[in-house]
């Protein structure tokens, strides 16, 4: 693979070439469970590390390991792991990281999984959190204690659509000795080189863009290789840099949190992303260009009191969008209504546009946020969210744009 190539050529050609059995251009299925040796002593040199194989899919398949080249190539990492699914990466990340009495400081304006993670797994595995609005570097200055071994937080928020200042994040964390965990799911690799803005965990779920048209779950966690292992704060990770070097975070996340719970993809799955990735480029070009379309449409309807979206010109954190994306503002946005009722009446009068729990779908996707993903939290913290009553979530698919205005226009004319 040449370190040279184009996102888009990266995303065709890096981490498979050809079987070499038999020459297929396509990467295999190796839907098996384990892997024959000739030796008992064959065998045991791979368990032992001493030789490279391939045991059991829970540890390692070499359909997932084709994935796990091919998105480390597309980040610029150094090593990748693939898991069951975008919340399993996130966990096996911040587990990695953290032991009891441990603490994270986090944007409020995560996805509601990544909120219920950290409020409902971690805190009952004595790791604490502090949510901190994700624009205020000074609060996340100021919320770092001794125990703090992570900032986490979302390159453009779910659902709040709040961007992520990574450069500043990053020179907060390096400079306290911390790495900075970002979950790029809304801008993919394509929108942004995490990377390159100081990022040293990046977390994907790739069920989303990855995929493209919502058939199957799963996510990957990338280390970069921006941070320095051997002083690290996690004492998992620094007992494992004297071994792996480098490679220590993600030796360690594979070994005591993915191979030790199960979390491991399935060779199907990642079969169907390693296709999706060779087209997610130039689809995800097409996600915001319609999204922007879309947006400019809602901004002149009197019926929608807000429309949120960081590619809209004058968006506060446009500058931002600008630098880090060249103002692409991704495939997701939000509009408000006035209240819940007009909220439901309008996804009730959609024909084509569907209202599922997904983004990243080739197809426009609605959902009311407030009453489903995020109804069991207090209403304070869904404002810190930035969801509310009257909010619909909308993913903009690849349709002809017009038609997802003229599905939108139809339902947005039942409302007086």
């Amino acid at each position: 693979m040449s370190s040279q190539w184009s996102f888009n050529t990266k995303a065709i050609h890096s981490g498979f070439d050809r079987d070499p059995a038999t020459g297929a251009t396509s990467v295999p299925i190796y839907q098996t469970a384990s892997f024959s040796y000739p030796t008992a002593g064959a065998l045991a040199d791979v368990f032992a590390g001493r030789k490279y194989g391939h045991v059991y899919s829970r540890i390692s398949n070499p359909t997932v390991s084709a994935l796990e080249a091919r998105y480390t190539a597309l980040e610029s990492g150094i090593g990748a792991i693939a898991l069951a699914s975008g919340m399993a990466a996130i966990s096996a990340a911040l587990e990695a990281l953290c032991e009891v009495g441990d603490h994270l400081v986090a944007s409020s304006g995560l996805f509601g999984g990544t909120l219920h993670l950290l409020k409902e797994v971690l805190s009952r595995r004595g790791i604490t959190t502090t949510l901190v609005d994700l624009s205020d570097i000074d609060a996340f200055k100021s919320a770092i204690t001794p125990a703090t071994k992570a900032i986490v937080v979302e390159v453009i928020g779910n659902p709040k659509l709040d961007v992520a200042d990574l450069k500043s994040l990053a020179a907060v964390c390096h400079d306290n000795g911390i790495p900075l965990v970002v979950d790029n799911t809304l801008t993919t690799s394509f929108l942004i080189n995490a990377k390159q803005w100081g990022a040293d965990i990046v977390v994907n779920c790739l069920g989303k863009f990855v995929a493209g048209n919502g058939n199957t779950i799963g996510g990957i966690v990338v280390d970069t290789g921006n941070f320095d292992w051997a002083n690290s704060r996690s004492p998992l990770i620094k007992e494992f840099s004297v071994k792996f070097g480098k490679f220590a975070f993600v030796a360690a996340t594979r070994k005591h949190v993915v191979v030790n719970t199960g979390a491991c993809m399935a060779p199907f799955n990642a079969y169907l992303f390693m296709m999706g990735l060779e087209s997610l480029g130039i689809r995800v070009e097409r996600h915001c260009d319609n999204a922007l379309a879309l947006a400019l449409y809602f901004q002149n309807q009197s019926k929608i009191t807000e429309v949120r979206y960081p590619g809209l010109p004058g968006h506060q954190q446009m500058a931002l969008v600008q630098d880090q994306f060249d103002g692409r503002g991704g495939a997701l946005l939000t509009i408000r209504l006035g209240s819940k009722d007009r909220a439901y009446r309008v996804m009730n009068a959609l024909k084509m546009v569907s209202i599922a729990a997904n983004l990243g779908d080739a197809k426009t996707l609605g959902i009311h946020v407030a009453s489903t993903i995020y109804r069991d939290f207090t209403d304070e913290e869904r404002h810190a969210a930035g969801v509310y009553d009257d909010l619909i979530r909308i993913s903009v698919g690849i349709e002809a744009v017009q038609d997802i205005i003229a599905d939108f226009e139809q339902a947005l004319s039942g409302l007086e």
